[in-house]
C-alpha cells in the first residue's frame, strides 16, 4: 500500500510539474491562455489541471511565487562576496532582468490577476535585501538622495516594472533593457549617469 501510494504522489508531483512547465510555456506565448489550452499542450485532461490548480489566478499565483524564488535566488548569488553597494545593486539588477526576463510578460500578466499587495508581499525579501544595499550606500556616500532607503527600494522596484512593461510595449529590446535598467537605478540612487553606466559595462564583462 505505501509503494502505491509513494508512486501515485510521485505520478501526482510529475505531473503537477510538468503543467507548471508548459503553463509558463503557454502563457509567455499567449498571455490569455485558457486552463484548456494548457491542459491539452501538458497532454492532461482538463480535470487534472483543475486538480492541481483550482482556479486560473491560483496557477498564475504558483508560477509567480517561482518567479519571484528564482529573482531572489539569482539576487543572493550575485551579490555573495561583493562589498561595494554600487557593484552590489548593479550585479543585483542584471542578475534579476536575466533571470525576469523570462517571466516578465508572466509578471505583467499577473499584475492584473494578483492584487497589488500581493506582489509586494511577494517581493518582500527582496525588497528588504535591497533596503539594506541602499542604507549602506546612502551612509558610506556612495548613494545620495533626499529618500530614506526604505522609499528608495520601492522606487527601484517600480523602474524595474516599468523597464519590463516598456519592453512588453517594444519601446526597449530585452537585449538592452538590462544593463538600461541597472544603470537607470543606480542614477535613481543619486549616481551620476556617465559613472553609472561605466559601472554597469564593467560588471556586465566580469564574471
Amino acid at each position: 500500500m505505501t509503494a502505491m501510494t509513494t508512486g501515485n504522489t510521485s505520478r501526482a508531483d510529475a505531473n503537477r510539474r510538468r503543467i507548471l512547465d508548459v503553463a509558463l510555456a503557454e502563457l509567455l506565448r499567449d498571455p490569455d491562455a485558457s486552463m484548456d489550452q494548457i491542459a491539452r499542450a501538458a497532454g492532461v485532461v482538463r480535470r487534472t489541471v483543475y486538480g492541481h490548480f483550482p482556479s486560473r489566478e491560483t496557477l498564475i499565483s504558483t508560477l509567480v511565487d517561482e518567479a519571484v524564488g528564482a529573482l531572489a535566488q539569482a539576487d543572493a548569488t550575485v551579490r555573495e562576496g561583493v562589498s561595494d553597494p554600487a557593484e552590489a545593486v548593479a550585479r543585483s539588477v542584471l542578475a534579476i532582468w536575466e533571470t525576469a526576463d523570462r517571466y516578465r510578460l508572466l509578471i505583467a500578466l499577473a499584475q492584473r490577476t494578483v492584487t497589488v499587495q500581493g506582489i509586494r508581499e511577494r517581493l518582500a525579501p527582496l525588497r528588504e535585501n535591497k533596503i539594506r544595499i541602499l542604507r549602506r550606500g546612502l551612509d558610506e556616500g556612495v548613494f545620495s538622495s533626499p529618500l530614506p532607503a526604505p522609499a528608495l527600494a520601492y522606487v527601484h522596484e517600480q523602474m524595474m516594472f516599468a523597464v519590463m512593461e516598456a519592453v512588453n510595449d517594444g519601446l526597449l529590446s530585452a537585449q538592452e533593457a538590462g544593463r538600461s535598467a541597472a544603470a537607470t537605478v543606480l542614477t535613481a540612487a543619486g549616481m551620476p549617469a556617465a559613472a553609472a553606466t561605466a559601472l554597469v559595462a564593467e560588471v556586465s564583462t566580469r564574471p
